[in-house]
């Protein structure tokens, strides 16, 4: 009773609902990403080979689990489309909610295993990491699945988009509100923090399903009831109502047939690539090409817009995908990304106002594009389901396996960059230091004054390489990618039309 009586008094909107899930997801994931290495090396004291063993499992496991997940999840709907009844569409986003409903408060609990000792620091941080990332794995692949699932039109798809920005934005409030609370000496008020934390989001995806569940039965159970009508008035055809299922491996085979999805994961591994790269090297550029220059809390406030901006930008990008459509706004993106690198390479290392917007824009501007590639996924998600006939779009396996090919760019960025300004140098000068998770630099040779104009060079020819490099890949390979313009209507059109198409074999009464 209660629960209906606050859906009469908040009749919010399906596109609010949804981009609240971002919010419950981004307010205990940010704070994780800042604290859970420190927490680990500085407090619990995990030595260094735990460390490691831990975070080398978590890389393997992260690259899985997303098509793992999705494959359990989709499987059921990888069947061709016969004459036989497909699986309605409310069925499939019931299916999401419950999925949401379930792992949603589970994610919540398994963020707070992190800030509470019950194991050996070791054991501990491996079984957290693992326990954490299935659980935002299942809530990530689901509500991105549900993109796809809620809306065909790219312009309602854009609208949902646009609250998932929102409420990120929002979400990543909580990082500058831990501050307060973050204290290594005493740690019980960080600790009540994350529990109020835990606690909002678990009940806000509780509350959030319930109400998409609401809508979901009231919006649609005229299409519910008529489907249950169609199903008794379906021509029945012993020879060709069994639905043909699909393999693992027959599904990887007509991935690999899928053109334009192997065009956009090439594009896709580059862009997670430099935005890894970005988060790696960000206080590095900070250190030695602007600490001198600029003061402390200037350094604080470009981090902090780092943050915050890519999701507050997003939401002018997603007004231009209305009016010019995804495809022309991620190339303006790449053009732009190139023309900055240019001009920043042209002006030097000396123009420190052009520098602090070149760091602070290269972050924002690559963070933005990844927002705005969900879009392009739920396309693909179409265009798969058109190509294969499928009785159901598997939309949450397509995203999957997309993080698949892709997560390894997470790890290169890193590898790669410290090779290049390495080769650069011709010192090895960069070390990781798990303690504080930046990237520090140290020369080999205790003369480290001698080799500050080098150092200070190479790290501004990474900040400039770097970017030049992947916008021009990004639009060889984005410019082989169709999906877009008439094909991407077409294929809008005929996703429409198939979902429709059961109701041509309706017996005549």
């Amino acid at each position: 009773m209660g629960l209906k009586l606050l859906a009469c008094l908040f009749n919010f909107p399906v596109g609010v609902v949804y981009g609240s899930l971002s919010l419950f997801i981004s307010i205990l994931h940010n704070v994780f990403l800042l604290y859970y290495v420190d927490t680990f090396v500085s407090i619990y004291k995990i030595d260094k080979l735990s460390f490691w063993i831990g975070e080398t499992v978590f890389l393997i496991w992260n690259s899985l689990n997303d098509p793992l997940f999705g494959w359990l999840s989709d499987r059921a709907f990888l069947s061709t489309q016969q004459s036989g009844i497909a699986i309605s569409t409310p069925e499939v986003v019931s299916k999401r909610l419950k999925a949401l409903r379930r792992n949603g408060p589970l994610f919540a609990v398994s963020f707070l295993a992190f800030w509470i000792a019950w194991a050996n620091p070791g054991l501990q941080f491996l079984i957290c990491l693992c326990l954490y990332d299935s659980f935002l794995t299942m809530v990530d692949l689901n509500q991105n699945a549900l993109l796809a699932d809620l809306a065909v039109s790219a312009k309602d798809r854009t609208d949902l988009n646009f609250y998932s920005s929102l409420f990120s934005a929002i979400g990543s409030l909580s990082v500058f509100m831990s501050y307060a609370v973050w204290n290594k000496e005493d740690f019980s008020s960080f600790r009540v923090f994350c529990v109020a934390l835990a606690f909002c989001s678990a009940l806000g995806f509780t509350l959030a399903t319930w109400l998409l569940r609401q809508w979901l039965q009231t919006d649609g159970h005229v299409k519910w009831d008529e489907n249950e009508a169609l199903k008794e008035l379906y021509i029945d055809h012993p020879s060709r109502n069994q639905d043909k299922r699909i393999t693992l491996a027959e599904y990887l085979k007509q991935l690999s047939r899928h053109h334009n999805f192997l065009w956009f994961v090439s594009m896709n591994l580059m862009q997670v690539f430099h935005c890894h790269f970005n988060s790696n090297f960000f206080p590095l550029f900070l250190e030695h090409l602007l600490s001198d220059r600029i003061s402390l809390s200037m350094g604080s406030f470009l981090l902090g817009v780092s943050y915050v901006a890519p999701h507050l930008n997003n939401l002018y990008f997603l007004s231009l995908c209305r009016r010019w459509g995804v495809y022309a706004v991620v190339r303006g993106l790449f053009f732009l990304k190139l023309l900055l690198s240019v001009i920043m390479l042209l002006a030097g290392p000396d123009w420190i106002y052009l520098l602090c917007f070149f760091i602070a824009s290269n972050r924002v501007f690559t963070e933005g594009t990844c927002k705005l590639l969900n879009l392009v996924v739920s396309d693909l998600v179409d265009e798969d389901f058109v190509l294969n006939r499928r009785q159901q779009a598997a939309s949450a396996l397509l995203f999957g396996m997309v993080a698949l090919v892709t997560k390894p760019g997470q790890t290169f960025a890193p590898l790669i960059g410290t090779w290049l300004l390495s080769a650069y140098t011709g010192y090895d000068i960069f070390q990781r230091d798990p303690l504080s998770s930046i990237v520090s630099a140290q020369p080999r040779l205790a003369s480290s004054v001698a080799w500050k104009p080098t150092l200070r060079q190479g790290c501004f020819y990474l900040l400039v390489f770097v970017p030049m490099s992947c916008a021009l890949l990004q639009l060889l390979t984005w410019s082989q990618f169709s999906l877009h313009g008439r094909r991407l209507q077409t294929v809008k059109s005929q996703r429409q039309a198939f979902t429709e198409s059961h109701s041509r074999e309706i017996k005549t009464i």
